[in-house]
């Protein structure tokens, strides 16, 4: 059975360090990221509509904090549902 406390902070670290990975290149690379988003954008044969806005590091601790709070949740939610789906076996 899964722990759901060990997948929810699996998850939540997982998606941290991807959130900070990407805080991390709009500090250092902001122009090659955004020609990278927009080159994303017109594959899926869309108009490319966001712009990185400058680096903010109270923001960037946030948007780390949050998602892993996010994960965690999201991965206590998926290990419970896998739980009650097995149950009966």
């Amino acid at each position: 059975m899964l722990d759901k406390n060990k997948i929810g902070l699996a998850l939540g670290l997982f998606l941290a360090v991807v959130h900070a990975v990407w805080a991390l290149l709009v500090a250092i690379i902001p122009g090659p990221l955004q020609s990278s988003l927009n080159w994303i954008f017109v594959l899926h044969s869309l108009e490319p509509i966001w712009i990185l806005t400058p680096f903010n590091f109270l923001n960037s601790i946030l948007l780390v904090i949050v998602t892993f709070i996010l994960g965690y949740i999201f991965g206590w939610v998926f290990a419970w549902a896998h739980k009650v789906v097995h149950k009966g076996k």
